[in-house]
């Protein structure tokens, strides 16, 4: 998708939020809606690492607390052409990760504790690789400020249910048209939100790839991630599911096929398409993520202090690919 489409889809989402003002306070609504929008841009764009970070109690890690896996991300940069972003840990059983910040230069790649535990170093590389994609094409800035509009839409739409079904003149929406802005405001933020999200996630799988330069690899772990989000609550996402377009899979439950109403494409069709790719440039056969054994990955373990010193890998044996 080009910036050109993405910025028509953003000014859709402005204009639906200028809608809601509108049906609530009428042009003068409208003019609010438009200046809190923008100022939520702004302030979006200065904080957006930090919110969505805070939201999901990510910590930071670094080369002594976290060697290997910072050392992975150092290397894929490096390959990607990328400064070297922060790096954070999040403490849930749900294998799943996500990328945030306003720009290159002020990244950060997030994965949780299960994607740790239960993938492979090189399936772990290729979602690392992923991620690095979204930031190489200026997608984290765009996600964050798509859900931050998209959470503020659903807020204003509650709000207009409970302040303007009561009024029976002409400067409110009334009760019937607070419950139709109360079910079509949202629909229609959560409509762009997925337009803009879907194809991002098929330009970052191709980009991924290609960055760590085995598109099995990234195969096998979206196998994998698909198998257990839907077996493994998250439950921060679901308390804000505005962000689930931000994780490499949809970290909430009951979502599945690559229709209108999906956050994510269908994971069939995003496999298919890397091994369509792992043929042009080459790449190991894809097996199911049932397949791998157990010891593909690495044994449970909690998620060390900051600052022990101590991989949160739990210093187990995994196997070695080319991050040692």
């Amino acid at each position: 998708m080009s910036y050109f489409k993405t910025a028509l889809l953003l000014a859709g989402l402005t204009a639906l939020f200028m809608g809601v003002g509108y049906l609530i306070g009428g042009a003068n609504g409208a003019l609010i809606a438009l200046i809190v929008a923008a100022a939520m841009n702004i302030f979006t764009y200065w904080n957006s690492d930090r919110m969505v970070l805070s939201m999901y109690g990510a910590q930071e890690v670094d080369e002594r607390s976290a060697p290997d896996l910072h050392r992975m991300v150092a290397e894929l940069a490096g390959r990607a052409g990328l400064p070297m972003p922060r790096v954070f840990i999040m403490d849930n059983p749900q294998p799943n990760a996500f990328a945030t910040g306003r720009n290159p230069e002020n990244a950060a790649v997030a994965v949780t504790t299960g994607l740790m535990h239960q993938l492979s170093r090189e399936e772990l590389a290729g979602v690392v690789a992923h991620e690095l994609a979204h930031i190489k094409h200026h997608d984290t800035l765009l996600m964050t400020i798509t859900a931050t509009i998209a959470g503020a839409i659903s807020m204003v739409a509650q709000f207009g249910m409970f302040f303007g079904g009561n009024r029976e003149n002409n400067n409110g929406p009334g009760l019937i048209g607070s419950l139709a802005l109360m079910i079509l405001a949202p629909l229609g933020a959560m409509l762009v939100q997925m337009a803009i999200s879907r194809t991002r996630e098929y330009a970052a799988d191709e980009m991924g790839a290609r960055i760590c330069g085995q598109p099995m690899w990234l195969a096998s772990a979206l196998g994998r991630i698909e198998a257990a989000a839907h077996q493994v609550p998250n439950v921060d996402a679901e308390r804000s599911p505005a962000t689930a377009h931000m994780f490499i899979i949809n970290p909430l439950s009951g979502q599945g096929m690559d229709n209108l109403f999906a956050t994510h494409p269908s994971t069939d069709n995003r496999i298919a398409a890397l091994q369509r790719l792992a043929a042009e440039i080459g790449g190991t056969t894809y097996r199911p993520a049932s397949a791998f054994s157990r010891s593909a990955g690495v044994a449970p373990a909690s998620v060390p202090p900051r600052g022990s010193g101590r991989s949160p890998w739990g210093g187990q044996p995994r196997d070695r690919g080319p991050w040692g």
